[in-house]
C-alpha cells in the first residue's frame, strides 16, 4: 500500500493525538476504549483506506453499546441457557481486525450443543454464541486495511455472531460482492456438505446417495452436490412441501417419513442398498441408514440433531451390532467435523461461491415468514428461530435478519 504526503501527514496527526490521549489522566484505564478528543467520546479506530482517523465515516455512527446474546448457563435448552444483553459495549478491533455490523446471522442445529458446553468443557459462562454472520465492515485496524475497506461486505465463521457488531480477524473474513443472505448459507452448511462428500464420499456417476433431513440447511447442498457428481439421490423429509422443494433441486426420489415407511421404501426400491449416506439425524434414522448400506457403502455422520435436546446430547443406537454390520458389507462409518478441515475451507468456499454465481447452486433461505409470529428479525427472534428448527419446519437455511440502525448510512 502507498501513501501520499497528505495521507502521511494525516496519519502523523492521528498518531500525535492518540499518544496525547494515552497520557491524559481524564481517560481512566477502566473507561471504555474510546478516545477523548475534544472532550467527546469517539473511537480511536483507523480506516487507512481513507487515510484518516475513523471518527465519523460520512455521517455513519457506531454506538457505544449494542445488543448481543450470551450463554449465561450451560444447558441444551437454548432459552434457559442464553440471555439477550441490551447494553453490551461495542468491541474495538485490534490491528488485524475488522469490526463487522451484522446484517444476517445463521442458525445451526449445533447452537444448542455450544450453549450446553459440549464442544469445550473448559469454557465456562458467560460466553458469546452464534457461529456465522454476513455484514459490512464499519471500522478496522491498521493491519487489516491492506485488504479491506469500510463499507465492504464480508462473511465469517466465528463464535459470537449473535450480536449487532462482531470483531472478526481479517484473515478469517471472506470478502463478498454484496450483503446477501444466500452467501451465509454456504459458510457452514454448504462447506460441510462440500468437504464431507469430497473427502469421504468417493462420489462418482451412478452411485446411489441417501441424504437424511435433505430439505434442511446442509441437506439441500448434499443433494445438489451429489447430483452434480451425476449420482442418483434419495432424500428424506417431513412434508410434501419439502418434497416438492427437493424435486426442484434435482432429488430423484423423495421419502416423506411422516407418510411413508423409510425402511420399507429403501428395501423395495433399492434392494442392493445405497452407496453413500449423508446423515444428520441420528437415533433410529442412523440405524435405518446403516442397514440400508450397499456392499462397500459409506455412511457419513455430520450430526445427530435428534439427540441434541437430550441431556446427554444423544439418541440411543444399536451400537452393539455395528461391528458385525460393517464387517458383513465391508462398509464404513465416517464422522465429519468442519473444524478438522479448515485447511481446505477457503478452497471449498470459493468453489461454492462460483457455483452460486454461475447459477449452478440453489441457496435456499428460510426467514421464518411462515412461522406463527412471522419473519425472524432482530436478535430477539433467534430464540424463535432455534425452536423453529427443532420443530422441523424449515426449508433451507434458517437466517435471522438484523435491521439497519436508523443512524447509519452504510
Amino acid at each position: 500500500m502507498s501513501f501520499s504526503a497528505k495521507s502521511g501527514a494525516s496519519l502523523s496527526s492521528w498518531a500525535a493525538r492518540w499518544w496525547w490521549w494515552r497520557r491524559q489522566p481524564s481517560c481512566a484505564a477502566a473507561a471504555p476504549a474510546w478516545s477523548c478528543f475534544g472532550g467527546s467520546w469517539s473511537r480511536p479506530i483507523l480506516d487507512m483506506s481513507y487515510s484518516r482517523h475513523f471518527l465519523d465515516f460520512q455521517g455513519s455512527s457506531i454506538p457505544s453499546s449494542m445488543k448481543k446474546l450470551v450463554v449465561t448457563k450451560l444447558s441444551q435448552n437454548f432459552r434457559e441457557a442464553v440471555t439477550l444483553q441490551q447494553d453490551s459495549p461495542v468491541p474495538l478491533p485490534g490491528d488485524g481486525d475488522l469490526l463487522v455490523r451484522n446484517r444476517f446471522v445463521g442458525i445451526n442445529a449445533s447452537d444448542i450443543n455450544y450453549s450446553a458446553g459440549r464442544y469445550d468443557a473448559s469454557v465456562k459462562p458467560p460466553f458469546d454464541i452464534g457461529f456465522e454472520g454476513v455484514g459490512e465492515v464499519v471500522a478496522l485496524g491498521l493491519g487489516a486495511s491492506a485488504d479491506y475497506t469500510v463499507g465492504q461486505a464480508v462473511a465469517y465463521v466465528k463464535a459470537g455472531s449473535f450480536a449487532e457488531y462482531t470483531v472478526v480477524p481479517a484473515r478469517q473474513a471472506v470478502p463478498l460482492p454484496s450483503v446477501k443472505p444466500e452467501f451465509l448459507t454456504l459458510m457452514v452448511s454448504g462447506a460441510t456438505a462440500y468437504l464431507s462428500l469430497k473427502e469421504l464420499g468417493d462420489l462418482s456417476e451412478g452411485k446411489k446417495v441417501l441424504v437424511t433431513a435433505a430439505a434442511g440447511g446442509t441437506g439441500q447442498f448434499a443433494v445438489q452436490l451429489a447430483k452434480t457428481a451425476k449420482c442418483h439421490v434419495i432424500g428424506t423429509c417431513s412434508s410434501d412441501e419439502k418434497g416438492g422443494f427437493l424435486k426442484s433441486i434435482g432429488c430423484d426420489r423423495t421419502i416423506n417419513y411422516k407418510t411413508e415407511n423409510v425402511e420399507s421404501v429403501l428395501r423395495k426400491d433399492y434392494p442392493e442398498g445405497v452407496d453413500v449416506v449423508y446423515e444428520s439425524v441420528g437415533g433410529k434414522m442412523f440405524d435405518l441408514a446403516l442397514n440400508a448400506l450397499a456392499i462397500k457403502g459409506r455412511l457419513i455422520v455430520i450430526g445427530f440433531i435428534a439427540g441434541y435436546q437430550n441431556p446427554t446430547g444423544f439418541q440411543p443406537i444399536k451400537a452393539e451390532l455395528l461391528p458385525a454390520k460393517l464387517l458383513k458389507k465391508s462398509a464404513s462409518v465416517h464422522g465429519f467435523f468442519l473444524n478438522h478441515y479448515l485447511s481446505d475451507y477457503k478452497m471449498a468456499l470459493q468453489h461454492l461461491l462460483k457455483m452460486y454465481e454461475r447459477g449452478d447452486l440453489v441457496c435456499e433461505v428460510d426467514f421464518g415468514d411462515m412461522s406463527p409470529e412471522g419473519k425472524f428479525t432482530g436478535l430477539e427472534s433467534v430464540f424463535r428461530a432455534v425452536d423453529y428448527m427443532y420443530m422441523g419446519k424449515n426449508i433451507g437455511k434458517i437466517v435471522v435478519e438484523l435491521p439497519h440502525s436508523v443512524n447509519s448510512k452504510l
